[in-house]
């Protein structure tokens, strides 16, 4: 499994693991989020890293889409510098609406 432009070939186990279910949250918009990131960073993050990812990964992607959009305050068990970073991904969805024509 790859990512857009993350190959899984060189990646160990876990890191394949986190880059496949990054790219497969089940709501496109974290798809993009999320496996944006993992292409971006996955390969340089540390143990304590992945396993912060994975509790954050753990979360409801209706939650998470709501805390990386602003529209609802980000728990404070998620406020760190990961999940900062992670944020940070987040594409311009009114942008891609108006791509795609899915705008009112």
């Amino acid at each position: 499994m790859t990512g857009l432009t993350l190959s899984s070939a060189d990646l160990d186990p876990r890191r394949r693991r986190i880059l496949f279910r990054c790219w497969h949250r089940g709501i496109r918009e974290m798809d993009l989020v999320f496996g944006q990131f993992a292409d971006n960073e996955l390969p340089r993050l540390a143990e304590a890293d992945l396993d912060e990812l994975e509790r954050i990964m753990a979360e409801e992607d209706n939650d998470l889409l709501k805390w990386i959009l602003g529209s609802q305050p980000t728990p404070q068990h998620l406020r760190t510098p990961l999940f900062e970073r992670l944020a940070s991904y987040k594409p311009d969805f009114e942008e891609i609406a108006e791509r795609f024509g899915l705008t009112k």
